[in-house]
């Protein structure tokens, strides 16, 4: 298979204000690092704006550009992952539409990449324009946090913004699970990964599609996929709310063996209170973890794509596409279970 120079893969959701702008830039920056030998894959992930109609005519007008429109929105990292998995390039760039990551950095990536013989070079946050202060807190003590409860290093500061080889995609599209945090799937598939330090700037319209509630549910997908430390901490609590239990049993027995009336009903709230709150905790922790087993055990296409609009070169194995010629392309892991069958 002939493969492209270069796949630049960027998820789009209500992104209709900044694909004419994101499309001239990245063509640009595209072509001046590869010449002609590259391939824009926009997906959009079910925007409610006019996102798909001004694609189809971005792609009509440009040979180099393939809008896949999926079936519904699926959220950031899956759209992502349907766009890595039908690309083509030797070398992909993963960049989000608000151009807040600058393309025009693709140059100095790829120079960094064959410099150090790097399969993944990974942008690293200097400086974030345009972002409140909450939110940079909140996302420093996250990575920190994460950093510290993980088995994988994940780098700290980084997003999605990065350059990948092809030999590390395909190492990555090998992972097929549906709760995806994908800056740590990369770390995780190891290979030489080298930093490239940057400025983020400000986005170039529109607002960001991470508010809080995403922003948690996201945390969560990290901790619960990349470490069980929820699990040992609930089992350590355990270990000390029975220890404690055994004490107090005793400090009753001997009061009442005293003829001691046990005086302190507010205190006695107070433990129910605690160890009520806590045992929720826990339960709700065990929760995340077997309601990701349940999730994955449907074995589900991870993505469905409506329409396509240029030339998809790349095949998909992660999710469903109706190709034109009537044939469907499933997940592996489905076809091996109807073999199995």
């Amino acid at each position: 298979m002939n493969r492209l120079a270069l796949s630049v893969v960027i998820p789009c959701y209500n992104e209709e204000a900044c694909l004419e702008t994101l499309h001239a830039r990245v063509s640009a920056a595209a072509r001046a690092a590869v010449g002609d030998s590259f391939e824009i894959v926009l997906i959009n992930d079910g925007s409610k704006d006019a996102s798909w109609p001004v694609m189809q005519r971005l792609s009509a007008g440009d040979p180099h550009l393939v809008a896949i429109n999926l079936s519904r929105n699926h959220g950031h990292q899956l759209a992502l992952t349907a766009g890595l998995d039908l690309c083509a390039g030797q070398q992909i760039l993963i960049i989000d539409a608000d151009l807040q990551d600058p393309p025009e950095l693709l140059a100095d990536m790829r120079a960094a990449m064959a410099a150090q013989g790097a399969d993944v070079v990974y942008a690293v946050r200097r400086k974030r324009e345009g972002e409140s202060i909450f939110k940079k807190l909140t996302a420093a003590i996250f990575y920190r946090a994460l950093d510290r409860i993980t088995d994988t290093p994940i780098p700290l500061d980084t997003g999605d913004f990065r350059l990948m080889s092809r030999r590390a995609l395909d190492a990555f599209l090998s992972l097929p699970e549906q709760a995806r945090f994908i800056r740590g799937m990369v770390a995780w598939i190891g290979f030489r990964q080298v930093p490239f330090v940057y400025d983020r700037h400000e986005r170039h319209a529109g607002e960001s599609k991470y508010p809080l509630a995403k922003m948690i549910r996201f945390a969560l997908d990290a901790i619960t996929g990349f470490s069980t430390a929820p699990l040992r901490f609930a089992s350590h609590v355990g270990l000390l709310l029975t220890a404690a239990s055994v004490l107090l049993v005793l400090y009753i027995v001997v009061a009442w063996l005293l003829g001691q009336a046990i005086q302190g009903w507010t205190s006695l709230m107070l433990v129910v209170v605690v160890l009520g709150a806590v045992q929720m905790f826990v339960l709700g922790m065990i929760g995340e973890y077997l309601g990701r087993l349940y999730v994955e055990s449907k074995r589900r296409p991870l993505y469905l794509v409506a329409d396509v609009a240029g030339p998809v070169r790349g095949h998909a194995s992660l999710g469903y596409r109706f190709e034109d010629s009537g044939a469907v392309s499933v997940s592996p892991q489905a076809v091996r279970s109807d073999a199995a069958e």
